[in-house]
């Protein structure tokens, strides 16, 4: 049985393609990965505990141009994929 990711989160390689209400995040560890996610997320507890460390590592000053989480891949992707189905 194959597990479906919701549409809702996508990686994304190229800058010009954030539809709006939504925004690109950077996440990963040691090598980066773009994803667009929607701008509602925001307002959601949990999301904003994976902002928390991001804003003690990097502040407002993101060397990737965009809101960097520093979390493995698959803990990102699982965090979203929960608050896609709130």
């Amino acid at each position: 049985m194959a597990i479906r990711m919701p549409r809702i989160i996508k990686k994304s390689s190229t800058t010009g393609d954030v539809p709006k209400g939504h925004f690109a995040v950077y996440v990963g560890e040691k090598q980066k990965k773009r994803f667009v996610i929607p701008i509602s997320f925001l307002s959601q507890p949990l999301f904003q505990d994976l902002l928390s460390p991001a804003e003690e590592e990097f502040g407002f000053d993101h060397p990737m141009g965009g809101v960097t989480i520093p979390c493995r891949e698959d803990v990102f992707i699982d965090i979203t994929y929960r608050l896609s189905r709130i």
